[in-house]
């Protein structure tokens, strides 16, 4: 017995809700049977449950108000590991009804044996006298009639603790132990406390009864007060709040939620943002409530935190709170309920069975969390707060779970070049899109400003376009998983492959223009050699002589300081997604028409000024793109070398280094661009 009742169940404290939980069915059975007889309830009108602990004793006792079992009962249900009278009387009735009922003797009977060192069993049913049961856990028990404390109905289980279970007789452990498991059972669980105290009593003596007799009055002198010990019997009930899930959603008020969420999950100071309140239905049933919270936790993506928040019922007894399968890790933060009686569980229902059913359970929760967070939508100031807290789960949300991808994207919020100070949605996008725009266009950076003023988005701007400005490192995660939006391709600004949709005039002048430009790319490459991949003439650039993009598989400048600021990181990795970098130049670009022309003038034998322009060029371009510099200074003292140059100042080293500048002229741009402050 103690293998099987130790292989059972790994928690101790479960003791005490699997035998409220046979006094919540002994109860259920006398009150369906009162249905079609009520006479079955005179003996003891009043449906309940008592838990009366006795420290001097050592004993817990369970008492209710059920019905009670004969002697066959006894023997049949106790005397057999495992039997379920309650399984009998269910599959006895022809009819279902409401038919709340986990607890059975049999194995959660047993499960006292983890707590107590022998149990007794004291039952009176209505057809029978009133037995005791009685056993220690061993290979054999007794049955006797009972001529104890009378039982006017129902039964009365004593539980001899071990000495190192005693605190179970403590009232704080017993009602944080009701609260956990079985605050929802339907009938009221009360704490009993039973004392004896001396009270003052008056009695009468004899000579006060002779007078009384003869009709003669003298209560002063007659009167004469004692002292004895008086039995006071107290009790607390412990389950006062209801369990609104099984009301229907119409009938439970904002009040009633608010007041349920704050009890329930008691390290909750502030309302619930919203609540879904549904029953599923179909093959498998269940009824669920769930909280989304106003602001996120603080643990909400720490590893070592529970995987959700949702609890799971059976038959509104509590079975667990940490089930992984039941909600997927992106929707942690929602607080809820499942409660079903339908729930695969094990022998001691202390795990939930891995079975199809929690994919139907997740599946459904994922569905009315999604459809709750589409209602919230309706109300643009709770969804600010809701989104401000929220938005990484949602973006997490995208990159983990491809079947709700759509749904999840609909719920997404942006900055954009034209949104101003409110963020948009991807719908709202769409709709603002012009006539002649086949692309959603978006841009990822460390901060607003930062990528709001990209010279990545210069040809997008010229054009019209509007840009979705993402500066979440989470959007970096989530855009690659999200390739279009209502067959929108989504097309980073700053990747290669930007299709700027142009005329055909348009393309057939910047053909022209590639041509022209080809042997400039040619030497910038030759004089960065191993840098970039590639150098190309620019469509997306208007103003500035140059930017470098990366390849469309690869990491974006943002993704790759990102990565490169893990602490933990795989060095392997990051030389693996680094992207190859790409320049393309700005053949409008007053810079690169004087390069070209010194390209003309001096053929393949460039000037070292020549050279450290090129340089230039490119360190600020990997600047103004995103990137970090490999090694600053250089470009420090490229940049040294350019003041001096700028405000003929020479010093030993400046003159020496500058010297081959000075002999040359630097390259002849335009006036109108400001002559050096360009090249600066």
């Amino acid at each position: 017995m103690s293998l099987i009742i130790n292989t059972f169940y790994s928690n101790k404290e479960v003791f005490l809700r699997e035998l409220i939980s046979n006094s919540s069915d002994a109860i259920d059975k006398i009150r369906i049977q009162s249905l079609t007889n009520p006479s079955v309830l005179d003996a003891e009108p009043e449906l309940k449950i008592e838990l009366i602990p006795n420290k001097e004793a050592k004993t817990l006792t369970i008492q209710d108000t059920g019905v009670g079992m004969t002697k066959e009962d006894l023997i049949r249900n106790l005397g057999t590991i495992a039997h379920s009278g309650t399984k009998t009387f269910v599959e006895a009735l022809q009819a279902g009804g409401d038919l709340s009922m986990i607890g059975q003797f049999g194995v959660g009977f047993y499960s006292a044996y983890l707590v107590a060192s022998s149990v007794e069993v004291v039952t009176k049913h209505n057809d029978d006298r009133q037995w005791r049961w009685t056993s220690e856990a061993g290979a054999s028990f007794t049955i006797a009639e009972d001529d104890s404390e009378p039982i006017k109905r129902g039964t009365r289980i004593v539980l001899h603790l071990k000495n190192d279970q005693l605190e179970y007789l403590e009232g704080e452990r017993i009602k944080a132990l009701v609260k956990k498991h079985s605050e929802f059972i339907n009938y009221p669980i009360a704490l009993v406390k039973v004392t004896q105290v001396e009270e003052e009593v008056e009695e009468a003596e004899e000579a006060d009864k002779e007078k009384e007799e003869n009709a003669v009055e003298d209560d002063d002198e007659t009167k004469k007060k004692t002292t004895k010990l008086v039995t006071k019997k107290t009790d607390e009930v412990l389950n006062t709040v209801k369990p609104i899930w099984t009301r229907k959603p119409e009938d439970v008020t904002e009040a009633e939620y608010a007041a349920f969420y704050k009890h329930e999950f008691p390290n909750t100071y502030e309302d619930h943002l919203a609540v879904k309140h549904f029953v599923a239905e179909g093959s498998f049933e269940f009824r669920s409530l769930l909280f989304v919270p106003r602001s996120a936790p603080m643990d909400m993506f720490e590893t070592a935190k529970k995987p959700n928040n949702i609890k799971l019922y059976a038959r509104r007894v509590f079975i667990m709170d940490e089930c992984k399968e039941i909600m997927p890790e992106y929707l942690g933060f929602i607080k809820g309920i499942v409660d079903s009686d339908d729930l695969p569980l094990n022998v001691s229902r202390e795990s939930l069975q891995h079975t199809k059913v929690l994919r139907v359970i997740r599946k459904a929760l994922v569905k009315n969390a999604l459809a709750l967070f589409t209602e919230l939508a309706e109300n643009k100031e709770d969804y600010a707060k809701f989104y401000e807290a929220f938005a990484k789960n949602i973006k997490l949300g995208i990159h983990e779970d491809a079947a709700n991808r759509e749904k999840l994207a609909e719920l997404l919020r942006f900055y954009s070049t034209k949104s101003g100070a409110e963020q948009i949605s991807l719908d709202d996008y769409v709709n603002n899109m012009k006539p002649e725009q086949k692309s959603i266009y978006y841009i990822t950076g460390e901060s607003r400003a930062a990528v709001e003023n990209s010279p990545f988005l210069e040809a997008l701007k010229k054009k019209g376009f509007e840009v979705l400005l993402m500066i979440d490192p989470m959007d970096e995660y989530a855009m690659p998983q999200l390739k279009e939006y209502k067959d929108k391709k989504f097309v980073s600004c700053a990747k290669e492959g930007l299709d700027l949709e142009l005329s055909e005039d348009e393309k057939k002048a910047k053909e022209e223009e590639k041509a022209a430009f080809q042997p400039l790319c040619d030497k910038i490459k030759e004089v960065l050699g191993e840098k970039l991949e590639k150098v190309v003439v620019s469509d997306r650039v208007v103003t500035s002589p140059c930017v470098i993009v990366t390849g469309e598989m690869g990491w974006s400048a943002n993704m790759e300081r990102i990565m490169k600021s893990q602490p933990l990181r795989d060095a392997s990795m990051t030389g693996f997604m680094t992207s190859k970098k790409t320049l393309e130049i700005n053949p409008s670009h007053s810079i690169m028409a004087a390069l070209k022309k010194r390209l003309e003038e001096q053929g393949d034998a460039l000037d070292k000024t020549v050279k450290d322009m090129i340089w230039m060029l490119y360190d600020s371009s990997l600047l103004a793109s995103g990137f970090s510099l490999d090694d600053p200074s250089v470009f420090a003292a490229r940049i040294n070398k350019l003041v001096a140059l700028g405000i003929s100042v020479y010093g030993d080293d400046a003159e020496e280094e500058a010297a081959p500048a000075a002999e040359e002229e630097l390259p002849a741009l335009d006036a109108e661009d400001g002559g050096m402050e360009e090249v600066d």
